[in-house]
């Protein structure tokens, strides 16, 4: 036999999240390929047998960078700061 449903009550439903990226997301994000075109310029500069600091350096810029560039495209918006209260007068 089928157990009835027992209905709580009508909750809320939470507000739909924010489309817009917080603005320490935006920067991240624009930081992080800044250094990612720098990763790619360096490599450039890279011996062919990889024993210059041109060849050691461009990984750690390029993956941070795009380390840089996922934390900003996951980075929570910061909780909204409580209302001022008015000056005395």
């Amino acid at each position: 036999m089928a157990r009835k449903k027992t209905a709580k009550g009508k909750v809320p439903a939470p507000p739909p999240p924010s489309q817009a990226m917080p603005p320490r997301g935006k920067v991240l994000v624009a930081g992080g390929g800044v250094v990612v075109l720098l990763g790619f310029l360096v490599l450039s500069r890279a011996d062919a047998l990889g024993r210059n600091w041109a060849a050691s350096l461009s990984p750690f810029l390029i993956l941070g960078g795009y380390a840089a560039v996922g934390a900003g495209l996951f980075l929570p918006p910061a909780p909204p700061s409580p209302p001022s209260p008015p000056p005395a007068a």
